[in-house]
């Protein structure tokens, strides 16, 4: 079965979501801890990480919401952030308070595939990276590959780019790790069809846009992107 993976912000109401999340049909959950500068986010995620800030969504907070979401949903979790934040808070401490808090992996969106290797993560390559940096980067992920649809930002998109297909055709050629795409997967069409490329698909915007209407709208999305992926 193709996965699906559902990205929230941290926040007080991310564990009734990550539960809904769940129950739609959700098999791994993204936890974005936000950052003042996004750069690979769009303008939905930008402005869910700048209403959790004003919430107090601080580090410690977010490693808080990590254990409140553990202790309500199975699935695996992964934190997303930017490498400016583990750098202020301590690339070791970070990772270990993680794990303590329930945390599977990690995403760092833009720390190069070459830097911190001591720092276990789930990778990220995108339409631009040479098949020298995809081999690397597969080699050095944590369990999946994450692959960027586009050159850009998050977001939806009126169509699922057409960087895709060539790019999993690139990957595949070099490693056999699972594919997970996303950046730009926003309707259960989207997803369907990212998912005839892939191994599974992002939805990041998309959810956050269904979760802003609460738990039962979240859930009714996500099953409507689960059952296009069966």
């Amino acid at each position: 079965m193709k996965k699906l993976v559902i990205y929230l912000m941290s926040g007080a109401e991310t564990p009734d979501l990550a539960a809904a999340a769940e129950a739609g049909g959700a098999d791994v959950l993204e936890l974005g801890f936000p950052f003042s500068d996004p750069l690979a986010d769009g303008p939905v995620v930008r402005l869910a990480a700048e209403r959790a800030l004003a919430a107090g969504m601080r580090t410690a907070a977010c490693f808080e919401c990590l254990r409140m979401t553990r202790e309500r949903v199975r699935l695996p979790l992964v934190p997303m952030t930017y490498s400016s934040l583990l750098e202020v808070y301590g690339w070791e401490r970070f990772a270990a308070d993680a794990r303590d808090s329930g945390a599977e992996s990690l995403i760092v969106a833009d720390l190069p595939v070459d830097e911190r290797p001591e720092l276990t993560r789930v990778q990220l390559v995108a339409p631009t990276s040479t098949d020298e940096r995809i081999a690397l980067a597969a080699a050095r992920t944590d369990g999946w590959l994450y692959l960027v649809t586009l050159t850009g930002t998050t977001g939806a998109r009126a169509a699922l780019s057409p960087a895709l297909a060539p790019l999993v055709g690139r990957t595949r050629r070099l490693t056999e790790v699972p594919l997970y795409a996303g950046f730009g997967v926003s309707t259960p069409e989207q997803a369907a069809a990212a998912a005839e490329l892939a191994d599974g698909v992002v939805v990041g915007s998309a959810a956050l846009l269904a979760a802003e209407h609460g738990p039962a709208s979240l859930e009714r999305f996500v099953a409507q992107l689960r059952a296009a992926l069966a």
